[in-house]
């Protein structure tokens, strides 16, 4: 909603404030520029991208109009998830976990969280790490590069649309010149025309470069960053799920590292103490 919001008001000042100064609305519509402009940033933009980062982008886009993909119901599951696995592991061992892990669908222990076995990319990453404690006797020193390591590749995966964008961004500012150059060029054929012509003209040679900057820090800019904001706030539940793993790895007793895990995440999302360990006493 905030995205809508800020871009209306972005629109509305603009807008307003050029009405206020009496200017006319109808020399700002200069549609072949725009089509200039449009048209070259989305050709550049398709030009420089695979087919996957493009339609992630649509997709990024149409997130940003939903809430969170994590708050505090989503957090207090995974954080229950994984006291729930880690209680199973320290009474009876790591290896009991290996069914759970091979088909987490058909795990009375997941079966219990429907909404981390609808989420994919997390469930993956937790039995993937659970499937590493199992598989061998690795120590936390040697898993957390790992774990990293995986975590900054899904990070730049998730990136790549809000790095996209912001190129697309960077770029519109030239094409407004562009367009503003090709304004003048058309100026020039037309000197020996009428004068209001030729104001007309280099009216819609400005618009160009105007559109262009606009464009760029008004509309796809913010959203390059609203898109990337939203990534770093959701790495935030893979980033809980690595600190209590790592955290029941090194030694320490459930209850210790699920407070390592849920130290992790943003005071903002993060369940409070007393709440979760209400959760996790009804949830027993």
């Amino acid at each position: 909603m905030l995205p809508i919001i800020g871009s209306l008001l972005v629109l509305l000042s603009v807008i307003g404030g050029f009405m206020a100064s009496k200017g006319h609305l109808g020399a700002l519509w200069q549609p072949f520029e725009l089509l200039i402009i449009g048209g070259s940033a989305l050709g550049a933009y398709l030009a420089s991208n695979s087919m996957g980062v493009v339609k992630e982008t649509f997709r990024s886009c149409l997130s940003i109009l939903k809430g969170p993909k994590y708050g505090k119901p989503q957090y207090l599951a995974i954080l229950s998830l994984l006291y729930d696995v880690l209680s199973k592991i320290r009474k009876s061992g790591v290896m009991s976990l290996e069914d759970d892990v091979d088909n987490p669908s058909g795990s009375e222990l997941f079966a219990k969280y429907p909404e981390m076995l609808a989420d994919h990319h997390l469930l993956e990453f937790m039995t993937d790490c659970l499937r590493l404690m199992i598989g061998g006797n690795i120590n936390p020193h040697e898993l957390e590069p790992l774990l990293e390591l995986e975590l900054e590749t899904h990070h730049h995966e998730a990136l790549a649309p809000a790095h996209a964008l912001q190129k697309a961004a960077d770029g519109l500012p030239g094409f407004g010149i562009v367009a503003a150059v090709l304004g003048i060029v058309i100026t020039m054929g037309s000197l020996d025309g009428p004068v209001n012509e030729i104001g007309h003209h280099v009216a819609a040679a400005l618009v160009g470069t105007f559109l262009g900057i606009l464009l760029a820090y008004g509309f796809i800019g913010p959203l390059a960053a609203a898109i990337e904001g939203r990534v770093i706030e959701d790495s935030r539940a893979f980033e809980c799920v690595k600190a209590g793993l790592l955290a029941s790895l090194r030694g320490y007793n459930p209850i210790v590292a699920i407070e390592f895990a849920r130290k992790s995440l943003n005071a903002r999302m993060r369940p409070p103490f007393a709440e979760l360990e209400s959760h996790l006493k009804g949830s027993r």
